[in-house]
């Protein structure tokens, strides 16, 4: 199984807003996205996290 879950959690407040997959093989670097947080009520930096399991 090549993709992997994993949440994007914002730069500035640290809140983990999104849940995603990314194929590892293909993509090798961190993703780093720029999404709207609802915590800090605009558009921020948001880095790639590992889900828990």
């Amino acid at each position: 199984m090549a993709q992997t879950k994993l949440t994007l959690k914002c730069g500035e407040c640290g809140g983990q807003n999104y849940v995603t997959s990314k194929n590892r093989q293909n993509v090798t670097e961190r993703l780093s996205l720029s999404k709207y947080c609802r915590a800090c009520r605009k558009h921020t930096k948001h880095g790639e996290a590992r889900l828990a399991r």
